[in-house]
């Protein structure tokens, strides 16, 4: 118990440094405060009835287990087109395409469980350090249990206001989760604003079919739910529209990952 309270407490002293005093100050975000191991930066408030079925679904404590073992990995395995060995090779890849190393700063967004973020901090210094931010208490509490190291940290917080100043991270990442948020072009400009120039940014997400008939079934069906299937270029010309260079898509099954680096320049 001693150690759990002892990395809790490094986590809030390694955070608080990176946060954006002026959001703090203007009240946009929470003073952070320790909750079950993670550092929470919002404001406790009702249930926002704009949430959409799959965001609520994300709230539900018993999901975390479910999608840490069975659901992600299944899921993502069939969208993927049952590519099973680009399924093994997923987080190493996504490692690569964030050029991961050294004493960097890395933002995991919609980090759920944890899964990814914990890599993200295996290729990192003890010094670097990897943040997983999610709103749900749930995956944040399953993350603190499951997938926790000496330089990750757990954050609460919302990916279309993110709590950090502009230019503050080295690498950026939403994966499997654009696609279950209403404005997730918000969440992508904020990804971009707070990137180094010099960083690189990564999202996997949904692909539309490329035929309009399937397209417009997928759209209809998975609306109801509140999920979101994206062209095959959103991406990418989102991407090239903000400036943003070398600039890659990889695409299997119905899902899409899309890389990019933030000019220096």
């Amino acid at each position: 118990m001693a150690s759990e309270g002892t990395h809790a407490a490094s986590a809030l002293d390694r955070i608080s440094p990176l946060l954006d005093d002026r959001r703090i100050a203007d009240g946009v975000i929470h003073r952070p405060r320790l909750v079950n191991g993670y550092v929470d930066v919002l404001p406790d408030s009702p249930e926002d009835d704009s949430k959409s079925l799959a965001q609520r679904t994300m709230e539900f404590p018993l999901l975390a287990p479910i999608y840490e073992h069975i659901w992600r990995p299944a899921g993502a395995l069939a969208f993927m087109g049952f590519n099973l060995q680009h399924f093994r090779e997923e987080r190493a890849k996504t490692v690569r395409a964030l050029q991961l190393s050294g004493n960097q700063t890395v933002l995991d967004i919609a980090c759920g469980p944890g899964n990814f973020t914990a890599n993200f901090a295996d290729a990192l210094s003890p010094r670097g350090l990897a943040i997983g931010l999610d709103i749900s208490r749930p995956m944040l509490r399953k993350a603190v249990e499951t997938n926790s190291r000496p330089n990750t940290v757990y954050l609460r917080g919302d990916a279309t206001s993110l709590p950090f100043p502009d230019a503050t991270l080295d690498a950026v990442t939403c994966y499997a989760a654009l696609y279950l948020i209403p404005d997730p072009f918000t969440v992508l400009d904020e990804m971009t604003r707070v990137l180094k120039p010099g960083g690189r940014i990564s999202v996997m997400a949904s692909r539309a079919s490329e035929h309009p008939a399937i397209r417009r079934t997928q759209r209809r069906v998975l609306g109801l739910t509140g999920l979101r299937m994206f062209d095959v270029n959103e991406f990418t010309d989102y991407f090239r529209s903000s400036g943003l260079t070398e600039i890659a898509q990889e695409i299997h099954g119905v899902v899409q990952y899309v890389h990019a680096s933030k000019p220096t320049g």
